[in-house]
């Protein structure tokens, strides 16, 4: 009877409850506090204020290009004739998949060569004892303080002298090192113990094989967060590659998508539609790259 009694009370009720008590209730079956009602109406509203935008952006893509759609005062969200003609047209008058193809060799080499040697660069300032480490460190910081309108016009000089200069090379190798990247890695590097590595030693392990197969594994959240960073950074730079290229075949796409933008006319319903082409890309390594840092953060031990 006993045991009636029990698996009787193991069934779930009836599902009776209403679709916001399911939203609402919290583990355990308790009522979200005043508290936790002022954070999930902060969360909403900053969820708002981040993706509202590009909400209104995507719709926008499909609005006409008249007074009474895309230009219309005050803009509404949704289009009032939706059409698709404004992704065809800008796909045909514009080497959409030319500036692609470019901005993802750029985005990828580049983020590939900054995890090389920001990581190389952040392992020796973390893991070696030497003089002048400290120093060399905080000199690298202290590029942080240099605007980037400082040295642009050396640094082109430097990549035209040596024929970088129309070349994709010239967007990739110029801003590979950065210091953030440093600083992130070492920082996170100097929480790895420093027996395992002069375990590894002990062991006849060299120290290419101790930075690749260890270090290097037990650092993947920060270099998960450094792709992060870096594919944001390469692929929306537009200052670099509108100095280095002038040839039309080397565009990336922001760069090729200011040609939409004239003295006279500005074709703004191709521009939103060629926007939203190229956030996809950066969309998909995103969700890749957050999946790989949290399962790296959930994983990160001795045995990564």
């Amino acid at each position: 009877m006993l045991g009636t009694d029990t698996r009787t009370a193991a069934l779930p009720r009836k599902p009776a409850a209403k679709v916001g008590s399911f939203f609402l209730t919290r583990q355990g079956g308790e009522w979200p506090s005043l508290g936790d009602k002022l954070s999930y109406a902060c969360l909403v509203l900053g969820a708002l204020i981040m993706f509202g935008p590009i909400v209104w952006m995507v719709a926008s893509s499909f609005k006409t290009a008249d007074a009474s759609d895309l230009y219309r005062l005050p803009p509404s969200l949704l289009p009032h004739s939706f059409t698709i003609s404004n992704y065809i047209d800008a796909l045909a008058e514009f080497p959409f998949f030319v500036y692609l193809r470019n901005s993802v060799v750029v985005t990828t080499a580049a983020t590939l060569l900054t995890l090389l040697i920001n990581s190389m660069a952040a392992f020796a300032l973390s893991k070696y004892r030497f003089r002048g480490r400290n120093a060399i460190f905080l000199l690298i910081l202290s590029t942080l303080t240099i605007p980037l309108s400082v040295i642009i016009v050396p640094v082109f000089f430097v990549v035209a002298k040596v024929g970088l200069a129309n070349n994709l090379l010239g967007l990739i190798i110029p801003p590979a090192a950065t210091p953030t990247g440093v600083f992130l890695l070492r920082q996170y590097m100097l929480t790895i113990p420093d027996e395992l590595l002069e375990s590894a030693r002990i062991d006849g392990a060299g120290e290419w094989r101790i930075y690749w197969q260890i270090v290097l594994p037990l650092a993947r959240p920060a270099l998960a967060v450094l792709a992060i960073f870096s594919i944001m950074w390469r692929w929306n730079d537009f200052l670099w590659p509108l100095i280095v290229t002038n040839r039309s075949d080397l565009f990336t796409l922001q760069v090729g998508l200011a040609s939409f933008q004239g003295e006279n006319a500005t074709q703004w319903q191709s521009i939103l539609a060629m926007t939203v082409l190229s956030l996809i890309p950066m969309t998909i390594a995103f969700v890749v790259l957050q999946k790989q840092l949290v399962r790296g953060i959930a994983t990160t031990g001795l045995n990564g």
